[in-house]
C-alpha cells in the first residue's frame, strides 16, 4: 500500500481532484485542524470522541482506503463517504438515529399490546393477555352439562353428545345391511364348498369377504356404542342357497351377484354419510369416509375384473384353472 500511495497509479481521481504520476497522495490537500473540526460538528452531545487517535494515524487510514477504492476502479466521493461514516459512528453512539436518507442503524421496537379486560398486565404472556375461560360456571348451570349428567337415568348414555337420532337409525340400519351381504356371502361359501361343485378357491374368497363384512358390522357397532347410541338388530332373510345358472354358469353368476352387492353397499354408506351430513355430525361423516367409502370403491373394482375375467374364460375348463388362481 505504501508503494501504491507514493507511486500513483493513472486512474480516474476518486475525489475533486484528478491523481497525476508522480502524485504522493490522492488526497486534497486540507487546512490544518479541519478534519478535527469535521469530527466534532458530525458528533452529537454524549458521542464519542474521536480526536484521540493521532492525526497521523487518520492521515494513513484515509489513504489506505482511498487506495483501495482506486484499485478497484470504483468512483466515490471520499469526503462525502468519510463523513458519513463519522456520523454514523458517532450518531450511534449518542443514541439517536442518524440521518442518511430514511435508512440508519435498526432497533427493535419497544411496544407492549394488552387487549381490553385483561385481569393484570402481570399475567400477559408474550405481551398479549386474553380473557379467561371460567369452564366450571358454565357446566354448572341450571342447564349445563353436569345438571344433565345428574338428572339423567341409568338406562341413558353418559357419553351421548350432539349424537341426532337420525344418525344413530342411519347406522343401524347399516349394521343390519353389513350383517346381511355377509349372511350371503357365507351362503356362497357353503355352495362351492361341495363335493359335487369341487371350487375350493370360491370358496375360500366368499369366505373371506363373509368375515370383512362381518367386521364391517362389528365395527359400527362399536361406533354405535361410543357415541352412546343403542344398537338395534334387525331379522336377516333366508340367503339363497343354489348358484347355479344354465348359460352362465354357478362361478360368472355368484361373482355378478357379489358385484351387485358390493355396489349396493357403497349406495348404502353414502345414504349414512349423506344423513350424517346433514345433522351436522362432522365425527360420523369423518368415519363413514375414513373407513368404508374408499375401501368399497377398491372392493367394486377388484370385483369388476373378476366378472370381466369369468366372462372372458366362459364356462369350461377355464373356470378350474381360474378357481385355482383365487386359492393362491
Amino acid at each position: 500500500l505504501k508503494s501504491n500511495i507514493s507511486g500513483g497509479f493513472p486512474s480516474r481521481s476518486t475525489t475533486r481532484h484528478e491523481a497525476r504520476w508522480g502524485n504522493k497522495s490522492f488526497l486534497p490537500k486540507q487546512k490544518k485542524g479541519a478534519g478535527r473540526q469535521r469530527d466534532e460538528e458530525n458528533c452529537v452531545d454524549g458521542g464519542v470522541d474521536d480526536r484521540q487517535p493521532k492525526r497521523t494515524n487518520e492521515r494513513t487510514s484515509r489513504r489506505v482506503s482511498v487506495t483501495i477504492i482506486v484499485m478497484f476502479g470504483v468512483s466515490v466521493s471520499t469526503k462525502k463517504w468519510l463523513s458519513r461514516a463519522s456520523s454514523v459512528r458517532c450518531a450511534a453512539a449518542a443514541g439517536k438515529r442518524p440521518e442518511s436518507g430514511g435508512r440508519g442503524l435498526w432497533s427493535p421496537r419497544q411496544e407492549s399490546v394488552v387487549l381490553p379486560g385483561a385481569l393484570n398486565k402481570q399475567d400477559a404472556i408474550t405481551g398479549l393477555t386474553l380473557e379467561a375461560f371460567d369452564g366450571v360456571s358454565e357446566v354448572t348451570t341450571k342447564s349445563g352439562e353436569l345438571d344433565q349428567i345428574e338428572s339423567s337415568q341409568p338406562s341413558e348414555s353418559f357419553a351421548r353428545k350432539m349424537y341426532a337420532s337420525e344418525c344413530e337409525a342411519a347406522v343401524n340400519r347399516q349394521i343390519n345391511i353389513e350383517y346381511s351381504i355377509s349372511y350371503l356371502y357365507h351362503s356362497m361359501y357353503a355352495f362351492f364348498d361341495r363335493d359335487n361343485v369341487g371350487l375350493p378357491g370360491f370358496a375360500q374368497y366368499f369366505k373371506e369377504e363373509s368375515e370383512e363384512e362381518r367386521g364391517h358390522a362389528e365395527k359400527l357397532l362399536e361406533y354405535q356404542n361410543k357415541r352412546g347410541g343403542k344398537v338395534v338388530l334387525g331379522a336377516l332373510m333366508s340367503p339363497i342357497t343354489e348358484f347355479d345358472h344354465a348359460d352362465k354358469g354357478e362361478a360368472l353368476y355368484a361373482m355378478e351377484l357379489a358385484l351387485s352387492l358390493e355396489k349396493l353397499n357403497y349406495e348404502k354408506l353414502v345414504d349414512v354419510h349423506r344423513v350424517a351430513d346433514e345433522q351436522g355430525d362432522p365425527s360420523l361423516t369423518d368415519f363413514i369416509e375414513g373407513e368404508y367409502l374408499e375401501e368399497q370403491v377398491e372392493a367394486i373394482k377388484k370385483v369388476s375384473t373378476y366378472v370381466s375375467q369369468l366372462r372372458r374364460i366362459g364356462k369350461g375348463e377355464a373356470v378350474w384353472h381360474f378357481d385355482r388362481a383365487l386359492a393362491n
